[in-house]
């Protein structure tokens, strides 16, 4: 599976350009679908184009199963990138899925609950700008008006890439058949820093995401020569985005957060014109969710001075995985300390924290990355480890089906 999925969206500089609704995504679904079939698993796409691959022998179908409350066990990723990431961050959570269900078949397991393995569309929000579009508008996190009317760096709406990816726009929206299927969803995920390193582990459970949100920063301006214009005659948008950026980074280690200004677009983008507007997207993130908002609240003070605007484009709260859930996962994994199987928050966002947010209960697992490395070419982890994530989301799979509600 693995070496099938790997030459798909893989650009020169070895990372990946996998983005929702492109010719890449396309071979990923057709990817997913066929190993779907291989295993004889009912495919089934929600209203926003998510994909579901259910097992269940038991009597009737999967709804009948949820209707006499055998709710279903979701486990599974994204197959998306950032622009230029690495191969492990959200489909290692895919392979591992099928691998785990692979595993159950082999050791005899009739589940007594439904089991799917899910592909979340869109985690990263490479083309259209929202992370975790996919579970956003599936539990009605991101409005689907709004979803529909987000549009990509060329200007191609997020409806019109949904149309013309063969699907209906107006269909977007909060699936509650989808939802009402799913009883639990645990998601398998590189890890994305360096903790296990340290700690010796190869796998570990999640507690926590952190706060974090994204912003957008205009700057007005005024274009002119950049030879022939006097400085002090000058409304160069730039300078009000370069006190962003340093302003960001100092008031981020100042209040204990992280900061990010990871993308912008500058206005004619002449090198010898003077810019009439610059955009600045901000991503901040940290442990306390009052720093982080204070942080952009000081940036947003600051920026008025240049006469810039503020929009938040996303925000999620503190996002706490089910602790029952966690503590019974720990508990299928051996753990008699936190040393054994480690507890790690984390400050990347996912769609299980998405779907948490929504009710359901959800939690993580981590596989250790040896380098911290990820959003780049180079993340990586080793193969055994990648054994280790299979062997145990596959214990924690045949306990949660052994249910019998």
């Amino acid at each position: 599976m693995w070496a099938d999925l790997g030459p798909v969206g893989r650009v020169a500089s070895g990372g990946y350009r996998r983005f929702v609704w492109t010719r890449e995504d396309a071979a990923l679904r057709e990817w997913f679908a066929g190993e779907a079939a291989a295993r004889g698993l009912d495919l089934v796409e929600d209203r926003v184009g998510n994909q579901w691959a259910w097992w269940w022998d038991g009597p009737g179908t999967v709804d009948d199963a949820v209707r006499a409350g055998h709710t279903g066990v979701a486990i599974g990723s994204h197959l998306d990138s950032v622009p230029d990431g690495g191969a492990f961050d959200g489909p290692l959570g895919v392979v591992s899925s099928f691998a785990a269900v692979d595993a159950l078949r082999a050791s005899g397991v009739v589940p007594g609950r439904p089991i799917a393995v899910t592909h979340f569309i869109d985690e990263e929000g490479a083309r259209f700008g929202i992370a975790c579009a996919g579970s956003r508008v599936l539990t009605g996190a991101l409005d689907a008006d709004r979803a529909r009317a987000l549009t990509d760096g060329d200007g191609v709406t997020y409806a019109d890439a949904f149309a013309a990816a063969g699907r209906d726009p107006q269909a977007l929206g909060r699936d509650e058949e989808t939802l009402a299927r799913v009883g639990c969803f645990v998601e398998l995920h590189v890890e994305q820093g360096r903790a296990l390193v340290d700690l010796g582990a190869p796998v570990a459970v999640a507690s926590d995401i952190w706060p974090h949100g994204r912003w957008r920063f205009d700057f007005p301006g005024e274009a002119n020569h950049a030879g022939t214009t006097r400085l002090e005659d000058r409304k160069d948008a730039m300078l009000g985005y370069a006190d962003l950026v340093l302003a960001a980074r100092a008031g981020a280690a100042e209040r204990g957060c992280v900061a990010t200004v990871g993308k912008v677009a500058v206005t004619p983008g002449g090198i010898n014109a003077i810019p009439s507007h610059v955009t600045g997207w901000l991503d901040t993130r940290g442990t306390d969710e009052g720093q982080v908002r204070a942080l952009v609240d000081d940036l947003e003070t600051r920026v008025q001075q240049h006469g810039a605007t503020v929009t938040r484009e996303s925000w999620t709260p503190t996002t706490r995985f089910d602790t029952d859930l966690a503590d019974r996962l720990r508990r299928v994994l051996g753990s008699t300390d936190e040393l054994s199987v480690p507890v790690l928050g984390t400050g990347a966002g996912h769609d299980a924290g998405i779907l948490s947010g929504a009710g359901i209960p959800t939690a993580m697992l981590f596989v250790r990355n040896p380098t911290g490395i990820s959003h780049n070419p180079v993340e990586h982890a080793e193969t055994q480890d990648c054994h280790a994530g299979v062997e145990a989301l596959a214990a924690c799979l045949t306990d949660l089906v052994a249910d019998q509600p």
